[in-house]
Order: C-alpha cells, then sequence, then structure tokens
C-alpha cells in the first residue's frame, strides 16, 4: 500500500513538473519518425536538448585536456609565488643588514 502511495506521489510530481509531457512529445516524436534512428536513447537526448553521444565524449576530452593544463599552470603559479617569497626574504635579509651596517657606519662617524 505505502509502496502504491509513492508511485503515485512520483507520478504527480513527474506530471505537474512538465516531464511526462516532454517525455511523451519526443516518444511521440520519435514513433512518428519514417527514418528510426540507428540510437533511440541518442535522438532522445538530442530532442530534449542534451549533447549527442559523439559531442558528451567530446566535452569529456576536452575536460581532461583542460584540467591537465590547469594543474600545470596551477603549479608554475605555485613555483612563482615560492620564487617572489624567497625573493622577498632575501630583499628583506639584505635590508635588515645595510640597516645594521648602516647603523654600525653612523657610529663610528
Amino acid at each position: 500500500m505505502e509502496r502504491e502511495a509513492k508511485k503515485e506521489t512520483f507520478r504527480k510530481y513527474l506530471d505537474s513538473s512538465g516531464v511526462l509531457d516532454a517525455l511523451t512529445k519526443v516518444l511521440v516524436s520519435l514513433y512518428e519518425e519514417n527514418n528510426k534512428p540507428s540510437s533511440a536513447v541518442e535522438f532522445i537526448q538530442q530532442k530534449l536538448g542534451g549533447p549527442s553521444i559523439s559531442e558528451y565524449e567530446k566535452l569529456q576530452a576536452e575536460k581532461l585536456d583542460l584540467q591537465l593544463r590547469y594543474d600545470e599552470l596551477f603549479a608554475a603559479h605555485q613555483e612563482t609565488c615560492r620564487q617572489l617569497e624567497d625573493l622577498r626574504s632575501s630583499k628583506y635579509t639584505e635590508n635588515c643588514k645595510e640597516t645594521m651596517n648602516g647603523g654600525t657606519e653612523r657610529e663610528n662617524l
């Protein structure tokens, strides 16, 4: 009984959100198609606005390439930040030495 109630609630949800209408239209379109597509799933995906399987695979490959490029750039960025910090640190040390040396030179005058 509880299972039937869940099914009915879910069906009402699909109906009120327009999913049933959208699927019905796509399935009717597939039924009325004279030249049936080789991939019914791809046909349905395209009709619902999703990418085709080949487009999806291209996007996945592009995403992988972009992730690799991002990782390379991020590593280079981290290295540059480390170098900058080293330069700042050495400049600070230099300034401290100059200040200390300058102070002793003034005392000697």
